[in-house]
């Protein structure tokens, strides 16, 4: 014998890989599976490019429906539909035409305007429009890429609004330093909020829906208290809720002169606030961790990831990417005065942009100047004597269907997904198992 002791290796030699003890830890499997709204959220934002264009599609479809039915010439055709049906599809076409022509003619270009500058003006009130739709969508989209849902994207805006007014509007500045000192105010206010919700979060668990919604009604009433008491932000000289209005050399220059009064600097600024959102989620580090975080965050935390850091991180992100889109709203479309809706429901808005971008960053750039146009047609369409609830029932179809990817797949009768196939696999074999 020589004596030494048989090791673990020895003792399971030779014996039959089922009776060999299993491995266990992180690295072989052994993680919780996802939660159920992180793998929810990913079934939502994983759609393809061409189920994204049939969402829009059926919700223009249904959109144009409506508008036949509220038309008071085809509800007139209608009392004889079955002695000249021909009439009431007529009417029905002319509706539906006059209509979507009207949101083209005040979104993307109108042909009858007088000169160039008339004529492509919707243009750039589409993307004047688009700017803080686009930055608080990108807040909601980063957001979700984490696996978190931000719906305090109006409270994180009203929060930066208040913050940049209270700080900036009293100093004397010149315009080259004002506007960025104020831009730059508001971001922080807005990320200061975001970060407050990622905080709590990180150190107790709380539901970040809770936390946000509560903390929208939180900052809607702390900026209606700025703007009700004087000294803070009310305007001089009056006694109502009505804040002072932004001074002249914190306002964003217009781009291209006084005939596109909606196209400014902000747009600029989004769009870089795009670049810069899409090098962070797909190019950094820190994006890596993010993703992974949405994607599993009890796998991520077993690779030695601090889930809790990361999501202090995004929510102060999100958070200053909605006080960028504050400030286009203080510093460009609303410079008469701060109110308490400044926000125009831009904040909410915005879930809908980042859902139909896939939380992609130029998806939600795409995906706010579509919501945009929309918006700047919207207009024109109540010109036709067409509700402009109408824009906003599009809008709400468009996210059903996003959200509803197999509602989407029954009505054009796509294929199913992986998980819809594995799920009816499994449908079946219990069925069998029972029957057996």
């Amino acid at each position: 014998m020589s004596g030494t002791t048989p090791g673990a290796e020895d003792v399971t030699k030779g014996l039959p890989a089922e009776q060999l003890p299993r491995a266990i830890g992180p690295l072989m499997g052994d993680v919780p599976p996802p939660p159920r709204g992180n793998v929810i959220l990913k079934e939502i934002l994983r759609g393809s490019a061409v189920s994204t264009i049939l969402a829009i599609f059926l919700a223009l479809v249904v959109g144009g429906i409506l508008i036949a039915f509220t038309n008071e010439r085809v509800q007139e055709a209608s009392g004889y539909f079955f002695a000249r049906p021909g009439d009431t599809i007529a009417a029905a076409w002319q509706a539906v035409y006059n209509g979507y022509e009207a949101l083209f003619r005040g979104a993307i270009f109108n042909a009858r305007g007088a000169d160039f500058a008339a004529q492509i003006r919707p243009l750039t009130n589409t993307l004047g429009f688009a700017a803080p739709l686009i930055a608080a969508g990108l807040g909601v989209a980063l957001a979700f890429r984490v696996g978190l849902f931000n719906i305090g994207a109006r409270g994180q805006m009203l929060f930066g609004v208040g913050i940049a007014g209270l700080l900036t509007f009293g100093l004397d500045l010149p315009i080259w330093l004002h506007i960025p000192v104020t831009l730059i105010a508001g971001i922080a206010g807005g990320a200061l909020w975001g970060a407050i919700a990622g905080l709590i979060k990180a150190r107790t668990g709380a539901h970040e829906v809770i936390l946000t919604i509560m903390l929208n009604y939180v900052a809607y009433y702390l900026l209606l208290w700025m703007i009700r008491t004087p000294g803070l932000l009310q305007k001089p000289g009056t006694n109502q809720a009505l804040g002072s209005p932004t001074p002249e050399t914190a306002q964003f220059p217009e781009l291209f002169g006084p005939k596109f009064p909606l196209l400014d600097l902000g747009f600029v600024i989004v769009i870089l606030a795009t670049l810069l959102v899409w090098w962070l989620i797909e190019r950094s580090s820190l994006g890596l961790r993010m993703r992974a975080v949405g994607e599993n965050p009890h796998a991520a935390r077993a690779a030695g990831i601090s889930v809790q850091r990361v999501y202090v991180y995004a929510m102060l992100f999100a958070g200053g990417l909605a006080g960028l889109a504050g400030m286009n709203q203080l510093q460009g479309a609303v410079t008469t005065g701060i109110t308490e809706t400044i926000d125009a429901g831009i904040g909410f808005d915005a879930i809908t942009v980042a859902l139909l971008g896939r939380s992609r960053a130029w998806g939600t750039f795409a995906a706010g100047i579509l919501f945009g146009a929309l918006k700047a047609g919207s207009f024109s369409m109540q010109a036709q004597d067409i509700p402009v609830d109408i824009v906003l029932v599009v809008q709400s179809l468009v996210v059903l269907f996003i959200a509803a990817p197999p509602l989407l797949r029954a009505v054009f009768c796509l294929p199913k997904s992986d998980l819809e196939k594995a799920a009816k696999a499994r449908a079946k074999a219990a069925k069998k198992a029972v029957a057996a």
